[in-house]
């Protein structure tokens, strides 16, 4: 068995993506690393503290583990990096190529990147945008993972390593807290709602953006990794879909299971990044090279959701 590093593991995605990974291969073979403390959410297993800008850190982790497979996910997301432009740019960019390198230099079997929507830029086709559509984004956040793309293809083409990526949505899960994502409005919405509480929201009720279900990524993720490196056909990164809806559809499903909540809108300086992203997403690349196919859909997922969140049954509904 490949034993297999997670970076970032403590993160939204993380968390979830390293629960499962070690419910799948065993506690044992999956070590997670995270520049915080542990949390709950990832389980029982080995834990380092690392930070993946520091090159001889990263190595000397996966000699010590004799690791063959990382899922790379630490970063800055595209709220905190508009306000941390060099971090941003430091620890996205860092972290890709020294785990890349490191990667080439030790033959390791697989990586897994987390590219995002927001390589896309007001120039890419609204709806449905296609898997080879013009990628100008105009974020910072953007900017860093269209150039982590071109890295990873860069990569595999003149090296040979084998990094695989997914074009993430907004996730959702109600596991962990938002980690400074514009589309975090779509997480918090439902601790607000459970607690009986009105939800301010930062992007206008109107705006449509490509969403997944957290347990969806984290399937599309393993799934990635798992599929024959021959059905690979994306070395950049693949688009994958879900659902997409707007902050109006979200708290209108959210009624359906606590009619009496209140939601109201004071778009922020966030509305402007998710006005450069596309409304919704074609992944038929991704379903024919590896069979990608979501389980979720928005009322399914919020249901879901509901009926985990502590308090959802307390919630006094008129």
């Amino acid at each position: 068995m490949s034993k297999i590093l997670v970076t970032g593991a403590c993160g939204q995605l993380g968390s979830e993506l390293t629960a499962e990974l070690r419910n799948i291969h065993g506690s044992e073979y999956v070590v997670a690393t995270d520049i915080t403390d542990p949390n709950p959410q990832i389980g029982e297993g080995p834990y380092e503290h690392l930070d993946v800008m520091n090159r001889d850190q990263i190595e000397k982790v996966i000699e010590q583990h004799e690791i063959r497979v990382v899922y790379h996910l630490a970063a800055l997301l595209s709220a905190n990096a508009e306000k941390k432009i060099g971090l941003a740019w430091k620890l996205n960019m860092d972290g890709l190529l020294n785990v890349l390198s490191i990667a080439r230099d030790k033959s390791l079997e697989k990586i897994f990147w987390p590219s995002s929507i927001a390589v896309f830029g007001p120039d890419a086709q609204k709806n449905y945008t296609p898997q080879n559509s013009p990628c100008n984004p105009t974020t910072v956040y953007g900017i860093s993972k269209l150039a982590g793309e071109q890295w990873c293809a860069y990569f595999h083409r003149s090296f040979g390593v084998d990094v695989r990526s997914l074009r993430y949505p907004g996730l959702i899960g109600y596991k962990s807290l938002p980690g400074g994502g514009t589309t975090d409005y779509a997480v918090e919405i439902y601790h607000k709602a459970v607690k009986g509480e009105p939800f301010e929201c930062f992007l206008d009720k109107a705006s449509i953006l490509p969403m997944m279900y957290m347990s969806d990524a984290v399937k599309a993720t393993i799934d990635l990794m798992n599929a024959s490196e021959k059905n690979i056909s994306i070395r950049t990164s693949y688009n994958i879909a879900a659902i997409s809806f707007s902050p109006e559809e979200i708290s209108d499903a959210i009624r359906k299971n606590i009619p009496g909540f209140e939601i109201t809108y004071t778009p922020d300086h966030r509305q402007k990044i998710a006005d450069s992203w596309p409304n919704s997403i074609d992944d038929s690349t991704a379903r024919s090279d590896w069979n990608w196919k979501p389980e979720h859909d928005l009322h399914s997922m919020t249901e879901d959701i509901l009926k985990h969140l502590p308090g959802f049954w307390g919630v006094e509904t008129p």
